[in-house]
């Protein structure tokens, strides 16, 4: 069923749940009347804050098979900058910021890949944007898998996620896919505490890391009602997840990516509260394996490169489409399976730090130092060193500002072999991440050049 005979069929049931929601249908016609004044190579960049509008527009895009960049609306000039170079825009749907406004449409039409007319950014980061290339068949083969996954006929999802990112965009495609609810709802209101629905039981809600704490803190009680909380976009730390059993938040950690379009792997909430610390099993539309070094499938329990095979895989970052990458992914994480084909992640490959000729995970590095209970956040990096080769350097949010580096390292004699602690320490107010709760490792490396 193609998304325009979906929408129609859906046209009278009340299950698109924001302001204004009674317009939708409307103003999906209108912008679909409005591409139909251009040729449908035209490529189009969807710049839009109002999330009914966002939609609207998607949809339209869509069904009328106009290439469509979803942009977040909060770049600044760097990243419009990027964007422009990279796409050359025919039609620019929305508004640019003030900084940006000099950056104009192209007047030549390129031709752009059928198969491919979904483009989904990430990276941003990493200070280079990309776009992850998907269609129809990628993003509702995600749809299938978690569908199928959770036994789940209608899938009611409650958003605060932005739309133009994967999470947010693929909550929209399960409930309209699937014949379910969409709340849509500004985290900020959800902050000041707007609830949206007083009752979630039956509803699905994604979170990223920073999102779980800030609610666990305003209104853990309504958060133990919904069905599924979805976590992920970031590594979450394991304070965070005990704080999570212990208020009963029926929590489904997930490990996906955009180039999957969301998650393929995802950890059932009633295996999270009996205490499992792994990422969750495979989706039904995925295979997983873990390679070495020499690209060899590795047996339970080894650390490895994750690669990934899924329906639901891109064609490719814009503007070179591979169909082979529809096939596998090799990811940069590390991690392994155990015996039950859970998924447990070690860290990023390119995040390893080699000091002094011995491999040091971040992850665990960290992990030793949240559990000190003297810290609110940490990162691991390793920095240039001309006698290791590479020093542990570690940034930090203490809990208290009168608490000392050296009441930290203190706590940590005995937890960490000599060769991973830290050999550089420096105290922040908060760590710099997007909005998603990704830290940036780049810009935290950064601050610790003037030590050296």
């Amino acid at each position: 069923m193609t998304l325009k005979e979906t929408l129609e069929n859906r046209q009278k049931e009340d299950w698109l749940i924001c302001d204004r929601a009674n317009q939708f249908y409307d103003l999906v016609e209108n912008y679909r009347q409005f591409l139909q004044q251009w040729d449908n190579s035209a490529k189009v960049l969807l710049i839009e804050t109002n999330p009914l509008h966002f939609l609207a527009k998607f949809c339209a895009a869509v069904i009328e098979n106009y290439p469509i960049f979803l942009c977040n609306p909060h770049w600044e000039y760097k990243e419009w900058e990027q964007v422009f170079l990279l796409v050359q825009p025919n039609l620019i749907w929305g508004k640019l910021p003030d900084s940006s406004s000099h950056f104009k449409e192209s007047e030549e039409v390129q031709t752009m890949p059928l198969e491919a007319r979904i483009m989904i950014p990430t990276g941003g980061t990493s200070g280079k944007i990309k776009f992850a290339m998907h269609d129809g068949c990628s993003l509702s083969a995600s749809v299938q898998g978690f569908q199928k996954y959770f036994a789940q006929k209608s899938i009611n999802s409650f958003c605060i996620l932005p739309l133009y990112h994967v999470s947010g965009l693929m909550q929209f495609l399960r409930s309209l896919l699937t014949g379910g609810k969409i709340v849509i709802l500004p985290y900020q209101s959800l902050k000041q505490g707007e609830i949206g629905i007083t009752n979630p039981s039956n509803f699905f809600i994604s979170l990223v890391p920073t999102q779980l704490q800030s609610l666990l803190d305003l209104n853990p009680q309504w958060l133990s009602l919904f069905q599924t909380v979805l976590l992920g976009g970031a590594p979450p730390w394991k304070k965070l997840l005990d704080r999570a059993r212990q208020c009963k938040i029926k929590l489904s950690p997930t490990y996906g990516m955009t180039e999957t379009a969301s998650g393929v792997v995802t950890l059932k909430p009633a295996v999270f509260l009996e205490g499992n610390e792994s990422s969750g099993q495979v989706l039904p539309h995925a295979t997983l394996e873990i390679l070495g070094d020499r690209e060899t499938k590795l047996a339970a329990n080894q650390i490895g490169t994750i690669h990934i095979q899924a329906k639901s895989n891109y064609w490719g970052y814009y503007p070179h489409p591979h169909r082979f990458l529809k096939t596998e992914i090799a990811t940069d994480d590390l991690g392994y399976l155990d015996e039950e084909g859970y998924l447990y992640l070690v860290g990023r490959k390119s995040h390893k730090i080699i000091t002094g000729g011995e491999n040091v995970f971040p992850v665990e590095v960290e992990t030793a130092i949240l559990a000190t209970n003297l810290v609110r956040d940490a990162c691991v990096v390793g920095i240039p060193d001309t006698t290791w080769g590479e020093a542990i350097a570690t940034a930090y949010v203490p809990k208290e500002p009168a608490i000392a580096e050296t009441e930290i390292k203190q706590a940590l004699t005995g937890k960490l072999s000599k060769f991973k602690q830290p050999k550089y320490w420096l105290a922040l107010p908060e760590l710099p991440r997007c909005d998603r709760g990704k830290l940036n490792y780049s810009q935290i490396k950064q601050l610790f050049i003037p030590q050296k």
